[in-house]
């Protein structure tokens, strides 16, 4: 297998839900660090446009959002297991709650706190990236609600620890608990651990330090030049399309895949590959050659190029 390659930067909270996963695989992987606002002139050449953070390469196959990345990791390290045998549906489900739900009020938790710390760059990237002013204001006088939304999110966590487990679905840390790392993890990183709500939440705190002990895997920083030189000398690797997937997509059809959420920008290629949880576009850049985009499909909206 070609080298794990994550393209990313320290305090992005989603990055660290793969690097604690790549601590419970223990794997070896490289890094590239990225800017946190755009623009992002060597992370462009590899994504055909998409902006959020993280993006993970193997050799000439790009995985973008989380839900992929991770997924990808499983199929291709498969022990330890991210998803317990005979539970995968639940502890996927359980990700989407901790990724869609709880990490808004979470981020917005911190940001009602720190905001005035940001330069105007990243107030315009960010308006920008959310499709939403920067007002710092407005997320400062919202810092009662997101408490509240966040403290009654994290207490079903707390609930769930309650009855003495060590991790959410039993005995050893899966997806779900690298979902749920991330927005403990931001909110302790920028605030600390006797932070509203976290103050609030001792079996969550303790199953923190749990999570913090596994570490981020065997990591090896490396320059942006280098993983574009990676791509470009590399293969993407075979994939096909479901002729039943019931949208009716076919091969070679002309597509745009963009998030439903934040960092709404297209990236727009030729489908090559369908399955229930990913869409893969094959793109050409002068600067990598053929890649193959792929995205998960919950949480992605594909439209006619």
């Amino acid at each position: 297998m070609s080298d794990i390659i994550l393209h990313h930067y320290p305090l992005s909270p989603f990055a660290e839900k793969v690097r604690i996963g790549l601590g419970l695989k223990q794997a070896a992987w490289k890094s590239v660090e990225i800017p946190r606002i755009m623009p992002k002139p060597d992370l462009m050449p590899l994504t055909g446009g998409y902006r959020k953070t993280p993006v993970m390469q193997i050799g000439a196959d790009i995985y973008c959002d989380t839900q992929l990345i991770m997924l990808e990791l499983e199929r291709r390290l498969p022990s330890p297991a991210f998803l317990p045998k005979g539970r995968e549906g639940e502890a996927r489900a359980l990700t989407m709650w901790a990724d869609r739900l709880i990490f808004g009020p979470a981020v917005g938790v911190v940001m009602s706190q720190v905001a005035d710390k940001f330069g105007e760059d990243f107030k315009k990237d960010r308006s920008e990236f959310s499709g939403r002013s920067f007002d710092t204001a407005r997320l400062k006088a919202a810092l009662p609600i997101v408490v509240d939304q966040t403290y009654a999110l994290l207490s079903l966590a707390e609930q769930m620890l309650g009855d003495g487990r060590k991790y959410l679905l039993g005995a050893e840390p899966c997806l779900a608990d690298c979902a749920l790392f991330n927005p403990v993890w931001f909110i302790n990183q920028h605030l600390g651990a006797t932070a509203k709500p976290l103050d609030r939440l001792p079996k969550l705190m303790a199953w923190f330090e749990r999570m913090k002990a596994v570490g981020n895997g065997r990591r090896t920083d490396i320059k942006a030049a280098e993983a574009l030189d990676i791509a470009k000398a590399a293969t993407p690797a075979p994939v096909a399309v479901d002729a039943g997937d019931p949208t009716g997509m076919i091969a070679g059809q002309k597509l745009s895949v963009t998030p439903d959420d934040t960092g709404r920008v297209p990236v727009t290629g030729t489908l090559v590959g369908l399955t229930a949880d990913r869409i893969s576009l094959a793109r050409h850049d002068e600067r990598v050659g053929d890649v193959v985009v792929h995205f998960p499909r919950a949480g992605f909206l594909v439209t006619p190029a």
